[in-house]
């Protein structure tokens, strides 16, 4: 009896022991967790304030335009249309291999390395943009060539010309942002972002009225606008002493292991210029269907609205991919495939409120684009549709940010061209123009291509082994620095 009631005792000791040891280790899970979800949060609103405060100095411009008349609003929409699928987007993509190589590097604390990085990716920039800028200066031939109206043609190349100093800014922007964000520095990208788009008002205003130069001075009025923002962020990099260890001034080792920057920075294009060049197409499409005016119009309205919410995934997409650079780097694994989860969750539960949203303003929203009844309504239709694509796009972009840290950008690519050629425009055609589905059908075809493109990053986030990531890391940094000189 006396044994019995020993081992009762002992069994019960343990129990207690292992509930106390399990509280524990929830209880440092949960602290974790909270922690990291700070850290997303205080990265991820300011680069969100970012995003879509320079979206809104190409949007002014052309809001600008729109007050001079039809044929300038139709020519300056198509110049910057233009402008991102042929430029924007491609530099935007390139620079992004800086999330993966200054995040790494900083993770490691080789803070030298970061302003070589960028450095070489600067120059690396400039000297695409060059190519880019003759076609921008050619776009009325180009556009005329596809069969667009003369009259749109011609407004659409005035514009773009003034809109050349814009891509060798835009270069450098990315290039200084990404520079920065690496170093979780992005409140002075906020305020200067803030700035500059609260100046540009007022410079638009000033070229567009009373300069006389039109929807040209728009143009003009974007180049400025992004010089200023440029000057400033050039200004902080160079003076602020958050940027003493990374920031040695120019070095020539930059013009070295350009190759290396290349392997990265491609993919990294392809990656994104693949999933933007998808949307604008659905746009040329649209205007094949049956009452294209009205199907162009809802479409454009789908769009920028999709634009606009998206800048949100894309601000957590961000920190995301600084955190798991930084981790990664620092040959952390648990605390990246922490910062996965931690984005995931948060994503999930962004695109349902948002999605509650657009499905509560479904009636409304369309007034805020056009009084006609017909629009209003079919955009009531299309807004659900854009809830369940802002759900997908949302949980795909933290997943691409997840890539971008680890270096995966090659596999991004593929993924990428897969579901959004392979699946998603073929879906939209048989959709719109088989079935007689529409522009939804245009719309379904994206969601098609989402699905595709979710399930395929999430099984290979799921796969990996964040260990080996971290190797990968330390062995990336290990070579920068090794062709670098900095150890032999």
């Amino acid at each position: 009896m006396e044994r019995e009631e020993q081992k009762d005792s002992l069994r019960s000791s343990l129990i207690r022991i292992a509930g106390e040891e399990g509280f524990k280790v929830d209880s440092e899970q949960r602290s974790e967790s909270f922690e990291e979800v700070k850290k997303q949060l205080w990265l991820s609103g300011p680069l969100i304030s970012v995003n879509l405060l320079n979206y809104c100095l190409q949007v002014i411009s052309v809001m600008f335009v729109g007050h001079l008349g039809k044929l300038p609003l139709s020519g300056a929409s198509m110049a910057t249309s233009f402008a991102t699928v042929t430029g924007f987007s491609l530099l935007q993509g390139m620079a992004s291999a800086l999330d993966t190589l200054c995040g790494q590097s900083y993770g490691a604390k080789q803070h030298q390395m970061l302003g070589t990085h960028m450095q070489r990716a600067m120059l690396v920039l400039l000297i695409v943009s060059i190519p880019l800028a003759v076609i921008w200066a050619n776009t009325r031939s180009i556009l005329m060539a596809c069969g667009q109206d003369p009259d749109i043609a011609t407004e659409a190349g005035n514009y773009a010309c003034f809109l050349i100093p814009c891509i060798f800014a835009y270069a450098l922007l990315q290039c200084l942002n990404r520079f920065l964000q690496s170093q979780n520095i992005v409140f002075p990208m906020m305020f200067i972002s803030g700035f500059t788009t609260l100046l540009h008002i007022l410079i638009c205003w000033f070229m567009v009225y009373k300069s006389g130069l039109g929807n040209r001075g728009a143009a003009l009025a974007n180049c400025i606008s992004y010089w200023i923002n440029v000057i400033a962020l050039a200004l902080y990099v160079n003076f602020s002493p958050s940027c003493a260890k990374t920031w040695k001034g120019f070095t020539r080792e930059s013009l070295k292991d350009i190759p290396a920057f290349l392997r990265l920075a491609i993919p990294s294009a392809v990656m994104v210029c693949l999933e933007m060049w998808s949307f604008e197409l659905m746009v040329l499409l649209s205007g094949l269907l049956p009452n294209p005016t009205l199907e162009t119009s809802v479409l454009s309205v789908s769009l920028n609205t999709a634009a606009i919410v998206w800048m949100i995934p894309f601000g957590l997409s961000g920190a995301v991919s600084v955190r798991v650079s930084n981790e990664l780097g620092a040959s952390h694994p648990r605390a990246a495939r922490l910062a996965v989860r931690v984005v995931l969750v948060m994503t999930i539960i962004e695109g349902i409120l948002v999605g509650t949203v657009l499905i509560l303003i479904r009636n409304v929203w369309g007034y805020a684009y056009s009084n006609e009844v017909e629009v209003v309504g079919y955009i009531a239709i299309m807004l659900p549709i854009l809830a369940v694509s802002n759900f997908l796009d949302g949980i795909q972009c933290v997943l691409s940010g997840t890539a971008r840290g680890c270096g995966w950008q090659k596999i991004g690519a593929y993924v990428n061209l897969g579901s959004y050629y392979l699946v998603g425009i073929p879906s939209a055609v048989l959709l719109a123009f088989v079935l007689h589905v529409g522009g939804k059908g245009l719309w379904l075809g994206i969601i098609c291509a989402l699905v595709v493109q979710v399930a395929s990053l999430l099984t290979i986030t799921i796969r990996t082994d964040w260990e080996k990531e971290a190797k990968k890391a330390t062995e990336r940094v290990y070579d920068s620095m090794t062709s670098e000189g900095i150890i032999s």
